[in-house]
């Protein structure tokens, strides 16, 4: 059995030389190197943003959104959208354990694991695109995947489905990023906090925020904004457009009598929303930015062109004890429990 890199360089095809993630060609083979995991794939969870713009592309056309992403996996070896540069992640069986890994891993043949790197680094192959559930970016296939050394996961709880947990696991770092970040008093923003990410980072921030700290959701749509509110889980809602960043810098002045936020967390599926994620935020403030839309160049930029000193965070998808913090969510919030089990389950 060949003998394997535990970053996976040695699936690379093409540019040599760069690791998996940033590869545009990996070798999806599914005969495993002696420190490689087979995974039997049951669902992929696409990124939001990716999927977003798969959707978009295909026109809504479920036929076409397949042939996209079989086009994606044919042509790169995984599933990284070539416009966002994103991927997502999956759930499956361990159908295979390399040699090397005994000893070193908890896992065993037949475990139902959900993979927490990105699929724009993890060896696919899609054998057939059984269904598209587009309203939760899910898609269940028959197929392949491999799982790296230094690749980390989660076994599916049994205290709640499958589909839910896939749904909080594939966001996982930004609620846990959240719990890291925010500090008793802070005044918080969490921009697209309507959706999945941002529904469990208002929840970890009001958690940490406490009584003397004020969470503020923006959100675009009137029926989320009223289900996230119905579950308690801001001080303040506002309707506004993310990519008017003068609309969310006069809304959230009026929300914090000109204050503005300690922290702005962005979490929006969509681009051009780096200006009114900076706006939004105090001079010395802190922007983290989960989302994969994000332009570092538009941010950077963008910040220097009116003069605001802000810290800005690049969302790591992981951060130690993520999977545990974000499931706990689940447990701790019955409301939220109930809104991801009718949303995502």
């Amino acid at each position: 059995m060949k003998k394997g890199c535990p970053y996976g360089t040695h699936r690379v095809i093409e540019p040599k030389g760069v690791l998996p993630q940033p590869a545009l060609k990996i070798d999806n083979n599914m005969e495993i190197y002696d420190n490689e995991i087979l995974i039997d794939v049951q669902t992929l969870n696409v990124d939001s943003a990716s999927f977003t713009q798969i959707r978009e592309q295909a026109n809504g056309d479920v036929e076409e959104i397949k042939k996209i992403m079989k086009g994606i996996v044919a042509e790169r070896g995984k599933h990284q959208n070539p416009v966002t540069g994103s991927g997502g992640m999956l759930i499956g069986t361990v159908e295979k354990i390399g040699p090397a890994l005994e000893g070193k891993t908890d896992l065993k043949v037949g475990d139902k694991i959900a993979t927490l790197v990105s699929l724009s680094l993890t060896p696919l192959r899609i054998d057939e695109i059984l269904e598209v559930r587009p309203e939760i970016d899910q898609v269940d296939i028959k197929g392949k995947a491999i799982l790296f050394e230094s690749g980390i996961y989660a076994k599916i709880p049994t205290d709640m489905p499958e589909n839910l947990a896939l749904s909080v696991l594939d966001v996982a770092g930004a609620p846990a990023q959240t719990a890291k970040l925010v500090k008793p008093g802070d005044t918080v923003v969490v921009l697209g906090g309507t959706g999945k990410s941002g529904m469990l980072c208002l929840y970890e921030a009001k958690k940490r925020a406490g009584v003397t700290g004020k969470v503020i959701c923006i959100g675009s749509r009137d029926k989320t904004i009223e289900r996230v509110k119905n579950a308690n889980l801001a001080d303040v809602y506002i309707k506004a457009n993310a990519t008017d960043a003068v609309e969310i810098m006069n809304k959230v002045a009026e929300a914090t009598n000109g204050e503005m936020a300690d922290i702005v967390i962005n979490v929006v599926n969509i681009p051009n929303t780096e200006m009114s994620s900076i706006l939004a935020a105090k001079d010395n403030g802190l922007v983290y930015f989960f989302s994969m839309a994000t332009s570092f160049t538009k941010a950077a930029l963008g910040a220097e062109g009116v003069g605001k000193d802000v810290t800005m965070l690049i969302g790591n998808g992981y951060t130690k004890g993520h999977a545990e913090i974000s499931l706990q969510i689940m447990r701790e919030c019955e409301a939220l429990k109930k809104i991801f089990e009718e949303l995502y389950a």
